[in-house]
């Protein structure tokens, strides 16, 4: 099944693809592989969650944090492949949460984003997902992404 058509069977709605906010690019390809830079949550309204996972942000926000950048990771790879029927399979997701010291719920975070993604293109990917003392902005959750895509 196309990968386009999975995403209207799921009703997933994709976001505007986001803006890199320093000096780099949303993505780069390199032979088989797109390189994406780390992605950030984005809520339908434009906004983006920010605080402390542990703290003052729950495990079941933040895991619906990561949902959403797996939505921005989508229409980063559809703007990057101009569909993505394009893309074969994620092969790699690191994900970062700005975590309190004792946060503990790493991984569960980030299968916010390894559950979309599975579901999108049918198979697991290699995973890490770690705490950081802090991310941009103050953002919650950060994820970069490695996807294997057709050859050009």
């Amino acid at each position: 099944m196309s990968i386009e058509k999975r995403i209207q069977e799921l009703g997933l709605e994709l976001p505007k693809v986001p803006t890199p906010a320093a000096n780099y690019v949303n993505a780069v390809r390199m032979g088989n592989a797109i390189y994406l830079s780390g992605t950030v949550a984005a809520r339908p309204d434009g906004t983006i969650p920010r605080g402390k996972v542990g703290a003052d942000v729950s495990a079941d926000e933040a895991v619906e944090h990561a949902r959403l950048v797996g939505l921005n990771i989508l229409a980063i790879l559809r703007h990057e492949l101009g569909s993505l029927d394009r893309a074969r399979r994620v092969i790699k997701l690191l994900g970062m949460i700005n975590a309190a010291p004792d946060f503990s719920e790493h991984s569960r975070v980030i299968n916010g984003c390894s559950d979309l993604l599975e579901q999108v293109f049918g198979a697991r990917h290699a995973r890490s997902a770690i705490g950081v003392g802090s991310l941009p902005f103050g953002i919650t959750v950060e994820i970069e992404a490695i996807v294997e895509v057709e050859p050009e």
